[in-house]
């Protein structure tokens, strides 16, 4: 069946993960580019990139997910572009739950540029970086990918309430979209779930304990930011506890994401509860289906076919669907190249997001599936967002 107009609208995308990831040693190169060299940086930087190859691509040799290329091979009309510091997340430096340094909001904005600038030095004419919804407007009407940017992880925003306020603003000018406020580990921001596939929940909270509590001071002070700037609150991530705080804190007419999901169909902590998804669409919120098959397709096994893929998808679908009674409030939200090997069959990297998009369409006809691929998202990204004055 015919495509959907605009494509897929890809609500988490690690795009700058890799960006000059297309060859051989070209990781460390990215990392280290933009300041005077150092064997740390080095090491840092080869570490990702044998971690790449191991956790993300397909093959050792295979390359990135995402890439400018597989984007448009893949019909996605706008990726959420997700800044990320790895090494800023897990500092080596600190305990692994201390508190933000500033110089973590420094590498992040320091991510940003290098990702404008290379796409200006690519010059590709079918892909624009969107600032703002009128940009992002203009760039679905000339018929482009637009990427634009959004954070993982509050830990960026620095370890006071002034910082994190100064911050968000100066962020919100960059023209960021969303921050997923809690991510991989808890650093005084928010309690986080769970979120490495190769280790149980369980033993993670063994390894990884954390504070009886959900968003922190510090968590308020960013999420108060963001609905001042009117940034998209990410509630991806967060433990339960945090959830509920974070949609307790925003104003009832703020519309949230959950950019990278699946629902709760047995135990782990990740996947959503039918509770907080409910939460989640009475704030007229959105929520991106995730491709790890870890999490779409909890408890039945790896997937061995796009068949099994496309079920695991309409589970997690039909699950929202049946708790709210419609299908405005679901998004695809891949997290490719975001360490979630295995993906769900099929669906290994974005030029395959087509044969997705199609099966939307054939299954739940063009109306829902313009709702699931893109409309949904981008009803809260053109009508909330602010984005960067023009």
């Amino acid at each position: 069946m015919a495509l959907t107009r605009l494509g897929i609208v890809d609500l988490h995308s690690h795009f700058p993960m890799h960006i000059d990831a297309s060859t051989s040693g070209a990781a460390l190169r990215a990392m280290t580019r933009r300041r005077r060299k150092s064997f740390g940086e080095y090491v840092r930087a080869v570490v990702l990139d044998i971690a790449s190859r191991l956790f993300n691509y397909r093959t050792v040799e295979s390359g990135p997910s995402v890439t400018l290329h597989k984007l448009r091979a893949g019909h996605v009309g706008v990726a959420l572009s997700v800044l990320y510091q790895a090494f800023d997340e897990l500092d080596v430096e600190h305990t692994f739950d201390a508190d933000p340094r500033q110089a973590y909001f420094e590498d992040l904005l320091a991510d940003l540029e290098r990702v404008e600038r290379y796409v200006h030095a690519k010059q590709v004419p079918y892909v624009a970086v969107a600032h703002n919804p009128s940009e992002l407007q203009k760039a679905l009407d000339e018929g482009k990918t637009a990427l634009v940017h959004a954070v993982e992880g509050g830990f960026h925003f620095g370890g006071t309430a002034a910082e994190v306020t100064a911050n968000v603003a100066e962020i919100a000018r960059r023209g960021v979209a969303y921050i997923t406020v809690a991510h991989l580990f808890y650093r005084g921001v928010a309690t986080n779930a769970p979120a490495l596939p190769f280790l149980p929940d369980w033993v993670y909270r063994l390894l990884f304990p954390q504070p009886n509590l959900g968003l922190t001071p510090l968590g308020g002070a960013l999420v108060d930011a963001m609905v001042e700037h009117k940034i998209l609150v990410d509630v991806t991530h967060m433990s339960e506890r945090s959830t509920l705080d974070a949609l307790a804190r925003i104003p009832a007419d703020v519309p949230v994401f959950a950019t990278h999901i699946a629902c709760r169909f047995g135990s782990y902590a990740y996947n959503l509860t039918d509770d907080i998804i409910k939460g989640i669409a009475a704030h007229g919120g959105v929520m991106g289906v995730i491709l790890c098959d870890h999490f779409a397709n909890e408890g039945r096994g790896q997937t061995k076919t796009f068949a099994e893929s496309f079920d695991a998808i309409k589970r997690q679908i039909d699950h929202i669907y049946d708790l709210t009674g419609t299908h405005d409030h679901t998004a695809i939200g891949t997290d490719l190249d975001g360490f979630i090997k295995p993906t769900l069959h099929g669906l290994g990297d974005a030029s395959n997001l087509v044969r997705l998009e199609e099966a939307l369409v054939e299954h739940y006809g063009p109306s829902v599936a313009e709702q699931i691929c893109n409309g949904n998202a981008l009803k809260v990204l053109l009508g909330y967002w602010r984005g960067r004055s023009v």
